[in-house]
């Protein structure tokens, strides 16, 4: 018999319960361990991490771009202040120069563009002769981490760039559709040396609109999630959420190349033996 009376599964986020709380009390956020069963052995892949995710109520993209902005900026700042002999220690022993590329990433321009324009500046990139990729640059793929960080510490010198407007078909359901009824009000922060630290979107309040991009996600999207549907039948609000990934955030401070090394029990593709 199942335990809980029918399947249970691990979760890959409290975003959806955190929108449940959002319409009710406003601003939230929830901090926890996330799983991902996807076959990612990279030097910034874990089955299993920690991720941070606000959910913001009467907000939309502008405000998760804000937030998100304010709140890794924050972090950095703090790290500096608070933590200098750590920072020092870093720059001499891990990735030299941490600390000035920490100031620079507070003191820099954040930059903010299009998936369409990013992905046309990448395939320039290509056509001129500049770069080289082992994925292909193609309209209405995801984004490889070898293109965000060529966008990020190439096509904007070092800079943290936030990518917007996502083809919905590489995008999650609970995503709001924008007017062209092609692209989603998503955004992903990248940022040097390590590509996308945060995911994030305005939420689809409109009834209609969800109920079919969860049919078109698959049948029984709607029935098995009919709490999270009837969150927008008996009144909503506009609202939106970023996830970001803990550990992401302390490779990027630390400037430690594999994500391996800043947790301590790993547990990636064939390896949950701690």
């Amino acid at each position: 018999e199942d335990f809980f009376g029918g399947p249970a599964f691990l979760t890959v986020s409290g975003q959806l319960e955190a929108e449940a709380y959002a319409c009710a009390v406003r601003d939230v956020y929830t901090f926890g361990p996330t799983f991902r069963a996807e076959n990612s052995n990279t030097t910034r892949h874990l089955a299993e991490f920690w991720m941070l995710e606000p959910e913001l109520a009467f907000a939309g993209l502008d405000d998760v771009i804000s937030c998100s902005q304010a709140y890794v900026k924050y972090c950095l700042s703090a790290v500096l202040e608070r933590n200098p002999e750590d920072v020092a220690f870093f720059s001499q022993f891990v990735a030299e120069g941490r600390g000035d590329l920490l100031r620079h990433l507070l003191a820099t321009q954040w930059h903010r563009v299009t998936y369409t324009e990013a992905v046309q500046k990448l395939q320039e990139a290509v056509s001129a002769g500049e770069a080289k990729f082992e994925f292909e640059v193609v309209w209405g793929s995801d984004l490889q981490t070898e293109h965000e960080r060529y966008l990020t510490e190439k096509v904007f010198g070092g800079s943290p760039v936030f990518v917007t407007d996502y083809p919905k078909g590489i995008k999650s359901f609970y995503m709001r559709l924008n007017e062209d009824e092609e692209t989603v009000a998503a955004v992903d922060l990248l940022v040097p040396g390590i590509g996308e630290l945060i995911g994030g979107s305005a939420r689809e309040e409109r009834l209609g609109h969800l109920e079919r991009a969860m049919a078109a996600k698959g049948a029984g999207l709607a029935e098995d999630l009919w709490w999270y549907r009837e969150l927008r039948q008996y009144g909503t609000v506009p609202h939106a959420g970023f996830g970001l990934g803990f550990e992401r955030l302390v490779q990027m401070v630390t400037g430690l190349e594999n994500i391996r090394d800043v947790t301590a029990f790993p547990r990636y593709p064939g390896h949950a033996e701690f």
